[in-house]
């Protein structure tokens, strides 16, 4: 097989020498990222017009070749044209061209030009937040989104984008970040004696879309985890005041993982229905496991999702329950208080026991001449405190329950 059978008719022509804790926050709340995403795009241009957003990495090419029986891989970043003329010399092997990093507008061209990619997804790659999707273009090649997760430190999830473009010997990527999780991947092909070499280049695109599902789970694990700390918290009498907030938080972040797994399923199941022409008979078993994935995936989110609903109905539960308690208590207080005030505020009022003239006037708090007035109104405020403690145990009011 020829180079001009196995790559696109653009490679006939001669090529023109190419051009030559903030991460994990900005990809955590990509919502706003794509807010901005947005606004920076100018409103009513021509569709398909490139445009490689300012804050973007510089581009490093990866070229990872194999057979069935060997590999190699190397980085020719600055080097596109004998990356093109090694593609072009080595048609036989297997290709997988992963570029990272956008930021070289003339160099997007000429990979959109060279692999004979449309302007419309070459837009959608450098546009980095698209939602979950496939599309068959010229030769039964396809055009698969995919996003990749992790719960980060900052405990909040990141998701990068992964746009794969399948073609007669070669698959290539593009993602905006030179990390990813895909290293488990490239192992597989790195081994001696890996089954993923003797398969098509389709079971590649396959493999990508797998490992990124399958990534899906320690996210969901790590997710897990934080919301049984969470959960544990609300009980802990000295929990913190932002509590409420990092449920909050965590709530969304579950809502967002939702909004990705629903379209990656949608995707494999869209795969599944493409003629087989397209996606063979063969590979579709493997993306129907894959789907199970998807599913499970999706069925994780829908419980964490009523998870934390129910942790926030919980929270303001006890919120309310501890305010209770306190009201309880100055209730309590209060109710045990007022009959005491009322009592020393009547002795308080000094109507004087003897007019002017010395009669005496016997209405007038005779008990202010008692030898034992004092001893007994303090027994008497005594008895009355007892009488209500009594009361208010009686009714179950002091139980702490």
């Amino acid at each position: 097989m020829t180079p001009t059978d196995t790559l696109s008719p653009s490679w006939l022509a001669a090529s023109a020498p190419a051009d030559d804790e903030v991460a994990a926050r900005q990809a955590s709340h990509q919502d706003r990222e794509a807010r901005r995403q947005v606004l920076y795009q100018e409103v009513g241009q021509r569709p398909g017009t490139l445009k490689v957003r300012p804050d973007a990495q510089k581009p490093r090419l990866f070229l990872l070749s194999y057979t069935d029986h060997t590999h190699q891989e190397a980085e020719y970043t600055g080097r596109y044209e004998e990356l093109l003329n090694y593609l072009r010399q080595h048609s036989e092997e297997k290709h997988w061209l992963d570029v990272r990093g956008y930021g070289d507008l003339p160099l997007m061209e000429r990979l959109m030009q060279d692999f004979g990619l449309h302007p419309l997804q070459m837009e959608d790659v450098l546009g980095d937040y698209q939602r979950a999707k496939v599309e068959v273009f010229d030769d039964n090649r396809l055009f698969l989104v995919s996003r990749m997760t992790e719960f980060t430190a900052g405990l909040v999830i990141n998701d990068d984008q992964l746009s794969i473009f399948t073609g007669p010997n070669y698959v290539l990527t593009f993602q905006d970040d030179y990390d990813d999780c895909l290293e488990v991947l490239r192992n597989r092909i790195r081994a001696n004696f890996s089954q993923l070499r003797h398969k098509p280049v389709g079971y590649l695109a396959y493999a990508l879309t797998d490992v990124i599902i399958d990534h899906y789970y320690p996210t969901m694990a790590a997710l897990g985890d934080y919301i049984e700390e969470l959960e544990e918290h609300i009980f802990d009498a000295r929990r913190e005041r932002r509590l409420l907030n990092r449920i909050l938080g965590v709530k969304k972040d579950v809502v967002r993982f939702r909004r990705l797994v629903y379209p990656e399923r949608d995707k494999i199941a869209e795969l599944l229905r493409l003629p087989d022409e397209v996606v063979a008979e063969e590979l579709k078993v493997f993306y129907r496991d894959a789907y199970d994935h998807a599913i499970q995936a999706l069925d994780l989110a829908e419980s964490y999702r009523d998870n934390i609903s129910s942790l926030a109905d919980l929270f303001l539960s006890d919120q309310s329950n501890r305010m209770n308690e306190v009201m309880k208590v100055l209730t309590i207080i209060s109710s045990i208080f007022i009959p005491l005030s009322f009592v020393v505020g009547l002795y308080g009022m000094n109507f004087q026991h003897e007019d002017p003239q010395g009669h005496v006037l016997p209405l007038n708090m005779p008990e202010l001449y008692s030898y034992w007035g004092y001893p007994i109104l303090l027994a008497v405020l005594a008895l009355i405190v007892a009488g209500q403690l009594f009361y208010f145990w009686r009714k179950g009011w002091l139980s702490s329950s």
